[in-house]
């Protein structure tokens, strides 16, 4: 049975922390492989098969951008072939390889990026010189080398938008402000609601595209929540309020490409963060809704935990 789009999904996992705050998220994608990820979307009426996962045939320098190339390959070709794929990282660096990938296959493509940080540093701004910190720069064209061998620039700016930022260095927002990307920040989506904020970045990601992609970093949710991923920052999205804007945007056909990044699995001690990340899986690729549980956390947090702002800067 195919998922309520009519397409089969290819997942696709990333096993890779190279670029990340914490290796470990490497481990991520063969944990969700063998822990039934593939049967629980099944049982949700999603026709969806584990395709392969990929890991670095080398270390050192290069060895990030060789990866992404691949996977721009596997990515590309399973559009082609009319099939749905969904990127499992891995550390974000990954999302070069994806939207790569995609957009290679499709033409112009739109992009919705989920996340606390807004990714867009380069070699020349960023504190830590992790290349997780600097995926969407290089896919805006502004790369200074940080993945050589790869092509930037592959999607506009006035087709991205960024929702529930609230960790980011000065640099990053004034360039892309430069640029014209729009970003709602966690403020924004406090005073709207997530509902109509993904309404108007899904809106932005379609105007003059071929379609578009969601890239979620699972560090974009009230780490209360979903606290296993390597760089958590405080009053994030509501897990049950974004699962319910996924459900709608697993319906919509013009969605062509799905990722998700930064699952720690070594800080999951009590499997809640995999079982929410199952949740969000099955909303955004157009399975059956599964009921709401109880979220875990410290007394008071809840699934629909009051999204608060805070000023912050991070790597």
């Amino acid at each position: 049975m195919a998922s309520k789009t009519g397409q089969s999904v290819d997942l696709l996992g990333v096993a890779s922390g190279l670029g990340g705050a914490d290796p470990a998220c490497a481990q991520a994608p063969v944990r969700l492989a063998t822990g039934g990820l593939e049967a629980r979307l099944r049982r949700s009426g999603i026709d969806a098969r584990w395709a392969e996962t990929l890991v670095p045939r080398r270390a050192g320098r290069g060895a990030v951008a060789q990866l992404c190339q691949r996977l721009a390959a596997s990515v590309a070709a399973s559009v082609r072939a009319g099939r749905l794929p969904c990127v499992i990282g891995g550390d974000h660096s990954c999302a070069v390889g994806t939207w790569s990938g995609a957009a290679r296959a499709r033409g112009p493509l739109g992009l919705v990026w989920l996340d606390a940080h807004m990714d867009a540093h380069t070699q020349a701004t960023s504190p830590s010189g992790r290349l997780h910190g600097m995926p969407l720069a290089t896919l805006l064209g502004q790369s200074d080398s940080a993945l050589e061998g790869l092509q930037d620039g592959v999607l506009a700016p006035r087709h991205v938008c960024l929702v529930g930022v609230r960790s980011f260095e000065a640099s990053e927002a004034a360039l892309l402000d430069r640029l014209g990307v729009r970003v709602y920040r966690i403020e924004d989506v406090q005073r709207r609601g997530l509902a109509r904020v993904l309404e108007d970045a899904v809106a932005i990601a379609n105007d003059g595209t071929a379609g578009y992609g969601i890239s979620i970093d699972l560090d974009v949710l009230d780490p209360r929540q979903a606290p296993a991923v390597a760089t958590p920052a405080p009053f994030g999205l509501p897990a049950q309020e974004l699962i319910g804007a996924l459900g709608v945007i697993g319906r919509d056909p013009r969605r062509i490409v799905f990722e998700l990044a930064e699952y720690c699995p070594r800080l999951d001690h009590d499997g809640a963060t995999e079982r929410l990340l199952g949740r969000l899986l099955v909303a955004a690729l157009g399975g059956r809704a599964e009921p709401a549980r109880s979220a875990p956390g410290s007394a008071g947090a809840s699934e629909d935990a009051q999204i608060l702002p805070q000023p912050l800067e991070a790597d």
